[in-house]
């Protein structure tokens, strides 16, 4: 009911813009031989169609997007959720290495967070994802790299992704063979990310389930939530069971998550952890002021969100190629077989080059998201002789960056080969600072600043899953590579695979959780 009524309403308003559109396109300007052009790109039409994906969970805007590009080239605009003004797309690694570094600083911003459910889920735009560039950024950034992301911090946590670790393979094994792979790698990697976050003492499967729940519930979600993108006020009236879904979890995770912040807060917050570093911080743009609640509560539902499901699919996408390949998955095995004598240590890792290899080639073919967060110019400039408007959302197609022929030999295949010594992924950098060949973790001075963790992450368990087990496809399980957009882009049918033990089981910690 709210579904129509919605597009009923919305619909002689979409015709009305179109007609405004259409004529204002074909007014002569005076000005548009002084200025440059804005991309190349199809007039912004907001009839229904566009909109009915704001409903709809299944709508896929790829190849849309990649029929743009051929047709207008690397750098174009398009409006895909109907709006007047249109986004600006790089399609390819030239432009996107010239926007991102060569003048990383121009385009370093991100569009304000003016959406209704952004502003709610991140404090009016005051997490590290969200924020303009600017002092405040800067200070939110540097909190989080000098602090739990330090690379001695990092080893302090060894111990935690052990007993991670050790709860993750019990949950397999306990699994009767056949495994669901998802699952226990998304409660692996949160359980790691509470105890990052909130440090202290474990806190308990129950309490650390409430967590997840809720922020599982706030993901699948996410879509729903971005109708109130489209005239906010009018959708938060039509679709208000959906506002009240939103403030409601909202509410719930302050409920969950202050009193958190408020024990490290009264302990003196002299420990290792995310929330620890928050409560010292102060925000320069306010006068030195402290974090209030609110926003550390935004900070830590980022650093959740941002470091679980991203980890958790690129772990069943690397999985999934290893099980469909048995030779890669069986050369893997014998290589971490070979340099490991008893426990495996983090240190290890460093003489694994075909780990490394298939990490990286998991993250080239399957990017957890095949577009980074939208970037933006804090002032007008231009990209390829293209005006960019200041604020104007500039979007980059990770995805396709590393499916690029001029790079990558048969890049839709799975090899990870191509990053060893005379492979053409051989000298590849992750930051882009002097080529882009990939950009999984984006690129340029907004670069994910957990790139090390999560190669820390995404090594470490593989390592000990291809040693731990055996990784077969089941009879009616054939994996299927297909990919789906969720949160992230995950595998439309997930993995289910057969997880055959290879070692005597490993001592298994306490299940309580992180």
């Amino acid at each position: 009911m709210e579904d129509w009524l919605f597009y009923s309403l919305t619909t002689m308003l979409c015709l009305l813009s179109s007609l405004l559109l259409r004529a204002r396109a074909r007014s002569p300007s005076h000005s548009a031989t002084l200025t440059p052009p804005l991309p190349p790109g199809p007039v912004p039409l907001p009839v229904l169609g566009p909109l009915l994906h704001l409903a709809r969970r299944d709508f896929d805007l790829e190849p849309v997007l990649r029929r743009l590009a051929w047709a207008y080239g690397p750098v174009y605009s398009f409006a895909p959720l109907g709006l007047a003004r249109p986004m600006i797309f790089v399609a390819t690694r030239g432009p996107a290495h010239r926007a991102l570094v060569q003048r990383g600083a121009a385009f370093a911003s991100r569009p304000r967070a003016t959406a209704p459910a952004a502003a709610v889920l991140t404090s009016g735009g005051r997490n590290i994802s969200s924020a303009p560039y600017g002092p405040t950024w800067r200070v939110l950034r540097r909190t989080l790299a000098s602090g739990v992301l330090n690379p001695v911090r990092l080893r302090a946590f060894a111990p935690a992704r052990r007993w991670v670790l050790d709860v993750l393979l019990s949950r397999i094994r306990s699994g009767g063979g056949v495994v669901a792979v998802m699952e226990p790698f998304q409660y692996a990697m949160f359980c790691l990310l509470v105890y990052m976050c909130f440090g202290g003492d474990r806190l308990g499967d129950a309490r650390v389930r409430d967590i997840e729940a809720l922020q599982r519930d706030l993901l699948a979600n996410f879509l729903n939530f971005q109708v109130f993108s489209f005239l906010p006020p009018l959708t938060k009236l039509v679709f208000r069971r959906r506002w009240t879904k939103l403030v409601s979890l909202r509410r719930r995770q302050e409920e969950l998550f202050v009193p958190l912040i408020r024990a490290r807060r009264e302990a003196g917050a002299g420990g290792d952890c995310y929330v620890d570093s928050l409560v010292r911080l102060a925000i320069p743009e306010d006068g030195g002021r402290g974090l209030t609640d609110g926003e550390i509560v935004s900070l830590c539902s980022e650093f959740l969100s941002a470091g679980t499901d991203t980890i958790a699919t690129a772990l069943q996408w690397i999985l999934a190629n290893l099980v469909k390949n048995p030779a890669m998955r069986d050369r893997l095995r014998e290589e971490v077989s070979t340099a490991v004598d008893g426990e495996l240590r983090e240190e290890d890792l460093q003489g694994m080059p075909y780990l490394k290899a298939v990490v990286l080639e998991g993250l080239r073919r399957h990017p957890p998201g095949h577009y980074v967060l939208p970037h933006a110019a804090a002032e007008e400039t231009t990209l390829d002789g293209y005006r960019v408007p200041a604020g104007t959302p500039v979007n980059f197609a990770v995805g396709d960056i590393g499916l690029d022929e001029e790079i990558w030999m048969a890049p839709s295949e799975f090899r990870p080969e191509r990053f060893l010594p005379g492979g053409e992924g051989e000298d590849v950098d992750l930051t882009g600072s002097k080529e882009i060949k990939m950009m999984p973790f984006g690129a340029g001075r907004r670069v994910c600043p957990a790139m090390a963790l999560a190669l820390l992450h995404l090594e470490y368990f593989v390592a000990n899953l291809v040693r731990e087990f055996e990784w077969r496809e089941e009879a009616g399980e054939e994996v299927d590579l297909t990919e789906k957009l969720e949160f992230t882009v995950v595998m439309r049918r997930p993995l289910k695979a057969r997880a055959v033990p290879l070692r005597q089981g490993m001592p298994i910690a306490a299940t309580g959780s992180g």
